[in-house]
C-alpha cells in the first residue's frame, strides 16, 4: 500500500510543480527532479504517488537513464471554469502582478497566469487574453460593486478589435439612456471598472463605470485610437475634476513630484503656476482631512477658495500650538465646528 502523507499548501505546490515539469515531456530523472522541488529523492516518489492517486498516468522508467515521465498520449483536460470563476482567477493575478510588491510577485503572476490560460476552452481563453491586454490599473482595490463579467469580457474584446459598442447606462443622478461608443481602454482603479472612449456621434471623450452598464452589444465598423492616448491618465484626471460639494483651489511652493506623494492623481489635479509654485484643485465631500495633508506638505501654500477651510487650518495651528506647549487641551467651539 503506497504510504500516505499530510498534504499541505507547500507539497500542494510542489506536486503541481511534478506535474509542470513532466508535462514538458521526456524522461526526468529523480536527482533532477529532486534537485528542481528541493527536496530529497524519498519525498520525489511520494510526490509521483500523489499525482498516480489523481488519475494521472506517471510512467516509471527503469534503467540506467531511467525516471519518471507523464504515459505517452496523455495530456491534461480543459479547466472546468465558468466565466466569472475564471475571471476571478486571472483579474487576481493580474492585479497583484501590476500593483504587486516586487519582480517576484509580477513573475509569479505571469507564470500562473500563462498556466491557466493554456487549460482553459478555446473560446473563453481567447476572451480573457483580451482582457489581459487591453485592462490597466492605478491602484490597489478597494471592496466596490463588481461589473457583469459577461459585460467587462465584450468591453475588452471591442476595445482590442476595435469596434464600436452599444450599452445602456444610469448615470450618478440615476437617469437611464442608450449609448453608443467608440472604446478606447477599460481601466481598474480602486476597485471599480472604468470605460474610456469617445461617444460616436460628435467624438466627445467620455468616461463610463461598468457596474452602471447594462446590455452591452458590440456593433460593426472600427475607429483609430488618438495616437498617445492614455486610458489610465485619462479616468484620473477625470474623477479629479468631478464635481463634489467642496471645490478646494490652492497654490503651494514646490514641486509637482513633491507634492503627488501626498496627494495621489485620483486626489488632486496638480500643475505648474509659475516658478517654484503648483496650482492644487481637490474635489471632496469634507474639508476635514484637508489641513493635516497640508501640515504634512511643510511647504508655504496660499489658499483660494474655499474661506471655510482657512478656519480649519487655523483651528488645527492653535491645536498643535497647544500641543507643541505642552498643554493638551480641549477643542475650542469653534474648532469644532463641521466643514
Amino acid at each position: 500500500m503506497r504510504e500516505t502523507f499530510r498534504v499541505t499548501t507547500s507539497t500542494t505546490a510542489r506536486v503541481l510543480a511534478l506535474l509542470e515539469i513532466l508535462q514538458g515531456g521526456g524522461i526526468r530523472t529523480v536527482p533532477e527532479l529532486a534537485v528542481r522541488l528541493g527536496v530529497d529523492e524519498r519525498t520525489v516518489r511520494r510526490y509521483v504517488g500523489h499525482l498516480l492517486d489523481l488519475d494521472i498516468p506517471v510512467d516509471a522508467v527503469r534503467g540506467r537513464h531511467g525516471g519518471y515521465r507523464l504515459a505517452p498520449g496523455y495530456r491534461m483536460p480543459p479547466l472546468m471554469l465558468t466565466d466569472e470563476e475564471a475571471l476571478a482567477v486571472l483579474l487576481g493575478l493580474l492585479s497583484g502582478q501590476r500593483g504587486g510588491p516586487g519582480a517576484a510577485s509580477a513573475a509569479a503572476g505571469e507564470s500562473a497566469a500563462a498556466k491557466v490560460r493554456r487549460v482553459l476552452p478555446v473560446a473563453l481563453r481567447r476572451r480573457l487574453e483580451a482582457l489581459l491586454e487591453t485592462a490597466d490599473f492605478t491602484d490597489r482595490p478597494r471592496p466596490a460593486t463588481p461589473p457583469e463579467a459577461a459585460a467587462l469580457l465584450e468591453l475588452a474584446e471591442a476595445v482590442r478589435r476595435r469596434r464600436p459598442v452599444a450599452f445602456a447606462y444610469t448615470d450618478r443622478k440615476g437617469s437611464d439612456s442608450a449609448r453608443t461608443v467608440l472604446p478606447y481602454g477599460l481601466v481598474g482603479h480602486s476597485g471599480r471598472w472604468y470605460l474610456t472612449g469617445a461617444r460616436r456621434d460628435d467624438g466627445e471623450m467620455r468616461i463610463f463605470r461598468l457596474d452602471r452598464m447594462a446590455s452591452v452589444r458590440p456593433l460593426s465598423g472600427s475607429f483609430d485610437v488618438p495616437d498617445g492616448f492614455d486610458p489610465a491618465a485619462t479616468v484620473l484626471d477625470h474623477l479629479a475634476r468631478t464635481p463634489w460639494t467642496h471645490d478646494v483651489s490652492l497654490r503651494v511652493r514646490g514641486s509637482v513630484e513633491h507634492l503627488r506623494g501626498h496627494l495621489p492623481a485620483g486626489i488632486a489635479a496638480l500643475s505648474e503656476d509659475g516658478p517654484d509654485w503648483v496650482h492644487v484643485r481637490i474635489r471632496a465631500e469634507r474639508l476635514d482631512w484637508i489641513p493635516p495633508v497640508l501640515a504634512a506638505l511643510d511647504r508655504p501654500f496660499v489658499i483660494e477658495r474655499p474661506a471655510e477651510l482657512r478656519g480649519l487650518v487655523q483651528a488645527l495651528s492653535r491645536r498643535l500650538d497647544a500641543y507643541a506647549a505642552g498643554s493638551p487641551a480641549e477643542p475650542s467651539a469653534a474648532d469644532e465646528q463641521p466643514s
